[in-house]
């Protein structure tokens, strides 16, 4: 077969070869496209990163977006939160006076009936019924008048712990207001009888002076020294009767508005003891009206000289002499 010269008519385009495509042009403006950009791509992407985000426009974007929640809260239910109307709240103050008092009543009806000392279960039984008194200014006067002029309060702790030979006693730790708004208080003498705490001294820092409404005085009595099986327990003989008899003369010299005095005291005290005739004749010479409180049931005429003897483990409440001599 004779060859086809060179240079002669053009020969067909191999199949395997295909087609010659002309380029496409341009777009001057970027194809939108539905599929995110790789971030190996060399084309920049029409959707900016978080650093191209400009600081100003943060503030155009709804608040659910850029809460932490999980976002299923829709414009529809944020718009029916802010139509909602507030509740109205209820206008206490424009109850009369009598009608508020009631309500202080009901609101402490928890401590009433108590006296108030330095007690570790104070924090849990009271502090959170005076919270009532960062309410605004006519409640706290209102409330802490019906508070400190309807509780009695304690001179001295009693309580055994890490108050009970403290040197600023309760009277100490109020203010002047809250002492003048007091109307009772009580002395209650037995705990320490062996060794009394040195804060157990009537001194300007008590705050007698501002307790301007004191008009009883109760005198309680736990304990006679004197009892026969005290013996080699307690000091000289008649040393607790003097100091609770002195701390009965400073307390009535610094309330001179107090006009009674109420005494009291546990089963195994007798009227007729050391340590009652003592704390009776401070009172008489101070002229004070006597009275008796409803523990023992005392009267102006009984005699209870032939009162039963309990055994120490009965008068002091589970304590034994060698306790209160460690105390």
């Amino acid at each position: 077969m004779a060859r086809r010269p060179r240079g002669g008519k053009a020969s067909r385009p191999s199949r395997a070869q295909g087609p010659t495509l002309a380029p496409t042009p341009i777009s001057p403006t970027p194809i939108p496209s539905t599929q995110t950009t790789p971030l190996s791509s060399a084309h920049p992407s029409r959707y900016p990163t978080e650093d191209e985000y400009d600081q100003d426009d943060v503030s155009q974007i709804p608040m659910h977006q850029l809460s932490l929640e999980d976002g299923t809260s829709t414009d529809t239910k944020d718009d029916a939160k802010a139509t909602k109307k507030p509740a109205k709240p209820f206008p206490f103050l424009a109850l009369p006076s009598e009608l508020r008092v009631r309500v202080y009543e009901y609101h402490f009806a928890g401590t009433h009936n108590k006296v108030i000392d330095l007690d570790p279960s104070n924090f849990k039984r009271i502090w959170k019924n005076l919270l009532l008194l960062r309410t605004c200014r006519t409640v706290y006067s209102e409330a802490s008048y019906f508070f400190f002029s309807t509780h009695t309060f304690r001179v001295f702790p009693t309580f055994p712990g890490r108050h009970f030979k403290t040197k600023r006693p309760l009277l100490a730790r109020l203010n002047a207001r809250q002492r003048s708004l007091i109307t009772s208080l009580e002395l209650r003498l037995g705990p320490g009888w062996s060794k009394p705490p040195r804060g157990w001294v009537v001194n300007p820092s008590l705050g007698l002076r501002d307790c301007v409404n004191v008009r009883k005085l109760n005198v309680i009595v736990q304990l006679d020294p004197s009892l026969s099986f005290l013996q080699g327990y307690r000091q000289a003989d008649g040393f607790y009767e003097s100091f609770s008899r002195d701390l009965l003369v400073g307390l009535l010299a610094g309330l001179p508005h107090v006009d009674r005095v109420q005494f009291d005291a546990w089963e195994s005290v007798r009227k007729a003891s050391p340590i009652m005739q003592a704390l009776l004749s401070a009172a008489l010479e101070s002229r004070k009206t006597l009275c008796w409180g409803p523990e023992r049931g005392w009267t102006d005429h009984d005699d209870d000289s032939d009162a039963p003897t309990l055994p120490a483990a009965t008068l002091l409440d589970g304590f034994s002499p060698a306790l209160l001599v460690a105390a």
